[in-house]
C-alpha cells in the first residue's frame, strides 16, 4: 500500500449552544461583559483543548525529520502514514475489509498485508483506490480522534500529513506548515537515502501536490535546502510561536498587537494570500453554524492591491437573519479556532505571528455594507487608493496606539465618503459577500 495515500483527518471536538443575542442597528453584535467571555467561561475553555498543526511536504523533503524536532521539543506527533499502517495491521478490522475487497493475493502465508501486492493494484485502478480510501479512512479517522481526544489540555499536536493538500485538510487546523526542498535536491536524496533512480523519483514527487500547491496553503514554510542547524533553528522559531499561541487561545487573550507604525513598515500589501486562508478557516468552523447564506470577505486596506497600510489584516462575516446557530456558538467557535472578542466587539488573534481583526456583522446592515464599500471603491479609484495610502501612513506614523490610528483613518474616510457614494451611484455598486463554497474552493 503507498505511504500516506490513505490518510484524512476531521476537526476535532464539538461546539457547545448557548443562548444567544440579536445585533444592534447598524449590525454590529452586542459586546460581552468581560466575565462572560470565551477566556472565563468553563464551557468555552473546555472548548481549547489542543492546538493543532498541520504538517505537510512532498515525498524526499525531510518533513519526518521536521516533525521529530517538533517531537524534541514538546510536541505530539500525529504520523498519518503509521496510522495508515496501523489500521491494516495482521488481525485488524481494516485487513478484514481489504482482504473481502481485493482477494486473498494482498495478504501474506503470515496473515499480514503484501503492501507491494496491494499498491500495484491501487496505483493502476482509480476505482480500487477510492475503494481502499472507503475502508481505511474511517479508521485512520477515528484513530486520529482517539488519540487527540486522549491528549492533556494544552498539547501542541503536529500533524504529519502528506496528503493535506490533496484532501484539502488545510482549514481544520490552526496552523499549516510545509516543509520545502528544490526538487533536484529531492530527486538527489531520494536516490541516496532510498535507492531511487532519479525517473522514478521525479515520478513519485509528479504523483503529489505541487510545490506551489504546498506553499499556498501554508501559514509557514521550512526551507529544508540548507543544513541541519538551519532547520532547527527555523523548526525552534516556529515552536516558540505554536507555544506562545497555544497559551493564548486556553486563555483566551489576544497577542500583543504592534504599533500601527511597526507594521507599516513599508510593506505593500494585498496579495490575500493569509486573508484567504483564514476565511476558509472560519468559513470551514462556522459554516454549520450560520447556514449557507452566510459571507466570508477580507476587507480594509489588505485587501486592497498595492495600497501601502500596516500589515493587519480585517476580516468581515456577514451574518444572515437565517443562522441556524446564535450569537454565543460564533463567539465559543472563533475562540476555539483562536479569536477571542476584544472589548470593542472585534475578534482578535492570538497567533503572535499573524495580527487580524474580524468583525460579525449582520448581513445588509450599514456596517457590513460601509466595509464591502470602501474596499470596492480603493480597488476601483487609483486615485482614491492613493490617497488612501496617504492618509494611512500619515496615521500610522503620527499614532501610539490602535485607537489613534482608527480614528485618524475613520476622519478621512468620512471627509472622502461623499466622493465614495458618487461613485457608487454611478456605477450602481452593490454589496456583495462571498459564500463559504467560494471561500473554500479558493483556500
Amino acid at each position: 500500500m503507498p505511504s500516506g495515500d490513505t490518510t484524512e483527518t476531521s476537526a476535532p471536538g464539538t461546539l457547545i449552544g448557548v443562548a444567544g443575542m440579536r445585533p444592534s442597528v447598524r449590525g454590529r453584535f452586542p459586546v460581552r461583559r468581560s466575565s462572560e467571555r470565551c477566556g472565563t467561561s468553563r464551557g468555552c475553555r473546555s472548548l481549547r483543548h489542543v492546538l493543532m498543526i498541520g504538517l505537510t511536504g512532498g515525498i524526499g523533503s525531510g518533513k519526518s525529520t521536521v516533525a521529530k524536532l517538533f517531537a524534541e521539543r514538546g510536541a505530539l506527533v500525529i504520523d498519518a502514514d503509521a496510522l495508515a499502517r496501523e489500521v491494516v495491521e495482521r488481525g485488524s478490522q481494516g485487513l478484514a475489509a481489504v482482504r473481502e475487497r481485493f482477494g486473498a493475493d494482498v495478504v501474506r502465508e503470515d496473515g499480514s498485508l503484501d503492501r507491494a501486492a496491494l499498491g500495484a493494484v491501487v496505483f493502476a485502478d482509480p476505482a480500487a483506490r477510492r475503494d481502499l480510501e472507503a475502508i481505511t479512512h474511517p479508521l485512520i479517522r477515528a484513530r486520529t480522534q482517539e488519540i487527540i481526544a486522549a491528549a492533556p489540555v494544552g498539547t501542541i499536536v503536529v500533524h504529519d500529513i502528506p496528503l493535506l493538500v490533496e484532501i484539502g485538510a488545510g482549514p481544520q487546523y490552526h496552523l499549516v506548515v510545509a516543509v520545502d526542498v528544490d526538487v533536484e535536491e529531492r530527486v538527489r536524496r531520494l536516490a541516496a537515502f532510498r535507492g531511487l533512480a532519479a525517473e522514478d523519483a521525479r515520478a513519485r514527487i509528479a504523483h503529489q501536490a505541487t510545490r506551489e500547491a504546498r506553499l499556498a496553503v501554508a501559514d509557514a514554510v521550512v526551507d529544508n535546502n540548507g543544513d541541519p542547524g538551519a532547520l532547527a533553528a527555523q523548526v525552534e522559531a516556529l515552536w516558540q510561536r505554536f507555544v506562545a499561541f497555544e497559551a493564548n487561545v486556553r486563555a483566551g487573550i489576544p497577542a500583543d498587537l504592534p504599533t500601527p507604525v511597526h507594521l507599516l513598515a513599508g510593506r505593500v500589501t494585498g496579495s490575500g494570500a493569509e486573508a484567504r486562508r483564514l476565511l476558509a478557516r472560519i468559513a470551514y468552523r462556522l459554516g454549520p453554524l450560520l447556514g449557507v447564506e452566510a459571507t466570508y470577505d477580507h476587507v480594509g486596506p489588505t485587501a486592497v492591491p498595492g495600497l501601502t497600510a500596516p500589515a493587519l489584516i480585517h476580516l468581515l462575516i456577514g451574518v444572515p437573519d437565517t443562522a441556524p446557530a446564535q450569537v454565543d456558538d460564533l463567539r465559543a467557535a472563533l475562540g476555539r479556532l483562536g479569536h477571542p472578542e476584544g472589548a470593542d466587539g472585534v475578534f482578535l488573534s492570538c497567533d503572535p505571528g499573524r495580527p487580524v481583526r474580524i468583525r460579525l456583522c449582520q448581513e445588509g446592515s450599514a456596517e457590513w455594507r460601509d466595509q464591502l464599500f470602501c474596499r470596492d471603491w480603493l480597488v476601483a479609484e487609483p486615485s482614491a487608493r492613493e490617497a488612501a495610502a496617504t492618509a494611512h501612513r500619515a496615521a500610522a506614523e503620527t499614532s501610539s496606539s490602535w485607537e489613534a490610528y482608527e480614528s485618524k483613518v475613520a476622519g478621512w474616510w468620512q471627509r472622502v465618503r461623499p466622493t465614495a457614494e458618487a461613485w457608487a451611484s454611478q456605477r450602481g455598486w452593490r454589496p456583495q459577500g462571498t459564500s463559504a463554497a467560494d471561500v473554500l474552493a479558493g483556500a
